[in-house]
């Protein structure tokens, strides 16, 4: 079969291409930029690569006519605050193109949509499920809640909470209800629902069998982790405080930060259906779904991050913004800068520390560093925190000369 896979470059695109293409099917990959795209190589003769931009209507006539199957995995709601409006405008082209074709079935994956006061961010996945459903072809759609993988935006806002905050003052959204279900059953949903006929021009919620609270799932997750967490639910948070909170603390951008917190204040719990029995698919619990993610993410096997697509018309190619999935707690933020005098820089960077400080910030990392002592149980006479800085490396790059920030047991040293 011949299969459509818009937003092959995403997430969830990069995941589902190799399964489908292991049951034999032709791949049309949709992206923006062919030289950001890296298919696996294995069965790559069943691959084919398009560079199209739903938003631009006069890109989309690369796209093939005699395809039988398509996935919609578009969403913008990272790029910019005015997503609904992009977002509809994709589903309106995508949809007229598809109807061109010889598909005779869509499938979109969606957001739980069942609460009748729904947030911003759902109710425009909520009209796009509508406009797609308009096609000459059959349409169905999935809908998950909070997805568990290495790399999902979920997921790593859970683990940036907990990896950095013994204690957490949070917003009263922490109580609601949710169904979080794995990666790799959002996969088996996605691949089995594929021409199945049973499900053809119908909506299907999928999630895990546990409905949590997000506390819940953040006590769940330090648990995993070995990790003892306290948190303290307060009321007075509004939802830009929210919002501002998970932007700082965790590696999100504002604009998803802002999308996610609305959206948490609803309760995403699957109503009843018979999709699991049709496709023979028992999901995994939350815990189990944490153990092997973290074991995924321990073995370096991150097949993609919720930023490895941008939005076309707001692309920004900052260095920060392409980082690599941590390893538990640690990140790494690589940024570059050409600076006229090399040598003035290096002199700089050797001298942080010490009796010279930080140039930014000193008695914020002071602070710090005594907290980590306490945390520790070391005695501040003990130990000298001259580089406050806890599971972190940082390394700088100068011409030919690369040094490195590291922490050896309680002492930090710089290495050339």
């Amino acid at each position: 079969m011949k299969i459509l896979l818009a937003g092959a470059s995403g997430y969830i695109g990069k995941r589902i291409l190799p399964i489908l293409l292991e049951k034999g099917h032709q791949v049309i990959c949709c992206v923006r930029d062919k030289n950001r795209f890296n298919p696996p190589e294995e069965n790559n003769h069943l691959i084919d690569v398009i560079e199209v931009d739903f938003l631009d209507r006069d890109s989309l006539h690369t796209i093939p006519k005699d395809i039988e199957g398509a996935y919609y995995l578009l969403h913008s709601m990272a790029a910019s605050s005015d997503y609904e409006e992009m977002e509809m405008k994709c589903a309106k082209n995508f949809k007229e193109v598809i109807n061109r074709t010889e598909a005779k079935h869509v499938i979109y994956l969606s957001g739980i949509i069942n609460d009748s006061e729904l947030s911003k961010h759902l109710k425009s996945r909520k009209a796009v499920e509508e406009e797609l459903a308009k096609g000459t072809y059959h349409f169905t759609t999935l809908r998950a809640g909070i997805i568990i993988g290495s790399g999902s935006a979920s997921f790593e806002i859970i683990r940036d909470l907990v990896e950095k905050l013994p204690v957490m003052i949070t917003p009263k959204w922490l109580k609601t209800k949710c169904q979080p279900i794995a990666i790799s059953d959002v996969i088996k949903f996605l691949v089995g629902a594929l021409f199945k006929e049973e499900l053809y021009d119908q909506s299907f919620d999928i999630g895990g069998p546990d409905i949590l609270t997000y506390k819940e799932m953040l006590l769940g997750f330090a648990e995993a982790r070995g990790l003892e967490r306290k948190i303290f639910i307060v009321p007075v948070m509004t939802p830009k405080i929210s919002s501002y909170w998970l932007y700082f603390v965790t590696s999100t951008s504002y604009n998803l930060a802002t999308a996610l917190v609305s959206s948490m204040k609803i309760e995403v719990i699957c109503r009843e259906s018979n999709i699991n029995e049709i496709l023979q698919i028992n999901p995994i619990d939350y815990k189990t779904a944490l153990k092997r993610t973290l074991y995924k993410i321990d073995e370096h096997e991150i097949l993609s991050s919720w930023k490895d697509s941008w939005s076309s018309g707001v692309i920004n190619k900052k260095l920060a913004l392409r980082r690599n999935v941590p390893t538990f707690g640690c990140f790494k933020d690589v940024r570059s800068k050409k600076v006229e005098n090399i040598q003035k820089a290096k002199d700089k960077i050797w001298n942080i520390g010490g009796e010279n400080g930080w140039y930014y910030g000193n008695l914020l990392w002071e602070i710090r560093g005594f907290w980590i002592n306490c945390m520790e149980g070391l005695d501040s006479e003990e130990v000298e925190v001259t580089l406050p800085i806890y599971h972190l490396e940082m390394l700088w790059t100068f011409g030919g000369f690369c040094m490195r920030i590291k922490r050896k047991g309680d002492c930090y040293f710089l290495q050339k």
